[in-house]
């Protein structure tokens, strides 16, 4: 049923499309093209490292800074940040922050530097539909930056290699921020610096923890099914629009596509227009 309404289970106020990329869901009288200001996730979003470069540096980092190496694999990576990966992963070790806390910007400045040098294995793929969302968006005026739960020289070296970086013009880092929800706080302040502090922000991620970060700064978001979580799992937690990737977005055809007659104010809420 390409480019046509599907009854699946959806929330209340939603409509949803399948298109040939995939489905879409959205709050009625939104358009995914419509905001100011989009902040887009990394990992999962944008692109995906199957090389596990990132992963692997922060047991190498220990190893080099405190002289033992130590395991993600009790740590929920996917919708962290940097520190706050670290930090589970002393937890789960049973190791005290005491004992390690002040080492913390030297295991920090070791990661980046063992993902720097790691480079050259990363096998960096991007998303589907992720080029052209980006230039459909920036055809359109849109201020681009990323928010990310990456540290910055790491973020910004991802999306160099993968020829992303020229789309974006500012963004939000984990370096001085363990919790999501402060960095995304961040990122929306650089947007508001570049675009006006009226502009409207949308927050664009691959999990829940994007979506509840967005909430917690009363911004709308956008969610794609690209990373762990799938369609079905991210509508749950009702973002404003779901997409399977950023493919089925752009697929999305003028008849279908949420608020052709919408206006969206700066709080990033849409209020519909009554149709002719």
């Amino acid at each position: 049923m390409p480019n046509s309404v599907i009854g699946s289970a959806t929330p209340t106020g939603f409509q949803t499309v399948l298109t040939p990329q995939g489905r879409v869901a959205w709050r009625a009288g939104l358009r995914w093209d419509q905001y100011d200001a989009y902040l887009f996730d990394i990992d999962g979003t944008l692109l995906r490292d199957p090389g596990r470069v990132h992963y692997n540096a922060f047991s190498k980092a220990c190893l080099e800074v405190l002289g033992h190496p130590i395991s993600l694999e009790p740590v929920t990576v996917a919708g962290s940040t940097d520190p706050r990966i670290l930090s589970d992963a002393f937890a789960a070790a049973g190791i005290a922050d005491a004992t390690w806390r002040p080492h913390q910007p030297r295991l920090l400045a070791a990661i980046c530097s063992t993902v720097e040098r790691d480079a050259a294995s990363m096998q960096l793929t991007i998303m589907p539909g992720v080029v052209d969302a980006l230039r459909h968006l920036a055809t359109r005026g849109k201020w681009l930056g990323v928010a990310t739960g990456n540290l910055e020289s790491i973020g910004w070296l991802k999306l160099e290699r993968t020829g992303l970086r020229e789309h974006f013009t500012f963004g939000g880092f984990s370096d001085a921020h363990e919790q999501r929800a402060e960095m995304i706080a961040a990122a929306a302040a650089a947007a508001r610096t570049a675009a006006g502090n009226g502009a409207s922000i949308v927050v664009v991620g691959d999990t829940p923890s994007d979506i509840s970060a967005a909430r917690a700064n009363d911004l709308p978001v956008i969610a794609v099914a690209t990373g762990h979580s799938s369609f079905d799992g991210l509508l749950e937690h009702t973002p404003d629009i779901c997409a399977e990737n950023l493919a089925a977005l752009l697929a999305t055809d003028s008849q279908n596509q949420p608020g052709n007659n919408v206006q969206v104010g700066s709080n990033g809420q849409a209020t519909s227009k009554a149709q002719p």
